[in-house]
């Protein structure tokens, strides 16, 4: 499932699409350390938009606004890999959308490695037009 996520740090909103998955009130996602994840480390008020859309007179757009948690103990990311990896599994997808996680640990010689997080859902509203 793809949504979007709109940070702000520094003068600067950032607004990019994610896979997430939703569960128990949470949205559960993961990233490469870049960007996005230096933003909600500095500010972690985040929004996040999700829509379907069938045609332009039948669709439904929700926007939430939450609370970033990068989950960092071995405990919670064995966890937040459980629920994404079993919310995906349904979906065809490519590589890029599965976590990496034989990653974890840092190395020179690896790639970024994959951060675990969820937004708690502050606030919530949404639209919806159906004809």
């Amino acid at each position: 499932m793809i949504g979007r996520i709109g940070c702000y740090s520094a003068g600067k909103t950032y607004v990019v699409p994610i896979t997430y998955v939703f569960d128990n009130g949470y949205i559960y996602a993961h990233s490469k350390e870049g960007l996005k994840i230096k933003m909600m480390r500095k500010n972690m008020k985040v929004c996040f938009q999700v829509d379907q859309i069938d045609s332009m007179t039948n669709w439904r757009s929700v926007i939430l606004w939450g609370t970033f948690e990068e989950l960092k103990s071995p405990a919670q990311q064995a966890k937040a890999e459980k629920i994404f990896v079993n919310g995906i599994e349904a979906f065809h997808t490519s590589e890029s959308v599965k976590p990496d996680t034989g990653s974890l640990e840092m190395s020179p010689h690896k790639e970024k490695k994959p951060v675990f997080y969820r937004i708690s859902i502050d606030e919530i509203t949404g639209r919806f037009e159906k004809q």
